[in-house]
């Protein structure tokens, strides 16, 4: 039976860019997989802990030293890398906040990385790779070659990097722009940012159609 890991990181509620595209495309997926099961996590609205000194180091240390903390912080790591496994696909959505990803994303990401669960620490082979790893991005302005803030993203380009041990290797869709609609300073904009949108939400409409998953 196929399965969803739907994740989202949004601050914003229902006005949340990326929310809306990952709530589109978890629907495009269950009409393309009617059996289909979802596992939902908000790291918006439930945010993982950080590392810290006294749990951090779970992954560092041997399971039979863990402290308290650290055994705690290591049963959340296998817990999220619990999630991952059971899905086929994942989707994540990822708003731009000042130039980077939330830290709860960086978080998530942080408690994937563990030796001997997401990678075998002695070949350094990713375990988690062979999924569908959807990012579906948002970002309130515009960053792409030739605009005044080119390469100012950083977060869509460090996600590769930051999973790269893991095996999973993110596709993106994007909507930019987005502040637009609520800055006067930008509304000149809002045709780009709308041309930018729709075709987000086409690419999305396209991706699980029947003779995408024939």
């Amino acid at each position: 039976m196929s399965h969803l890991l739907h994740i989202d990181a949004s601050i914003q509620g229902e006005r949340s860019v990326s929310r809306k595209l990952t709530a589109r495309a978890v629907a495009a997926w269950r009409a393309a997989h009617p059996a289909g099961t979802v596992t939902y996590r908000d790291l918006g609205r439930t945010p993982l802990p950080h590392f810290d000194q006294e749990g951090g180091l779970a992954r560092i240390v041997p399971r039979e030293q863990h402290t308290p903390a650290q055994e705690a912080s290591w049963r959340l790591t296998e817990q999220l890398i619990g999630e991952v496994r059971q899905a086929d696909t994942i989707v994540l959505g990822l708003p731009l906040y000042n130039y980077g990803a939330p830290s709860t994303v960086k978080s998530w990401v942080d408690h994937l990385i563990a030796p001997g669960l997401s990678y075998d620490p002695a070949t350094g082979e990713g375990l988690l790779g062979g999924r569908d790893f959807l990012v579906l991005a948002s970002r309130g302005g515009g960053y792409g070659a030739g605009t005044p803030r080119e390469g100012w993203d950083h977060a869509e380009p460090w996600l590769p990097h930051g999973l790269s041990m893991t095996g999973l290797q993110p596709r993106f869709i994007t909507a930019e722009l987005t502040l637009s609609y609520v800055t006067p300073a930008m509304a000149e904009l809002i045709p780009l940012a709308d041309k930018s949108l729709a075709t987000a939400q086409q690419e999305i409409d396209g991706l699980w159609t029947p003779a995408a998953v024939a």
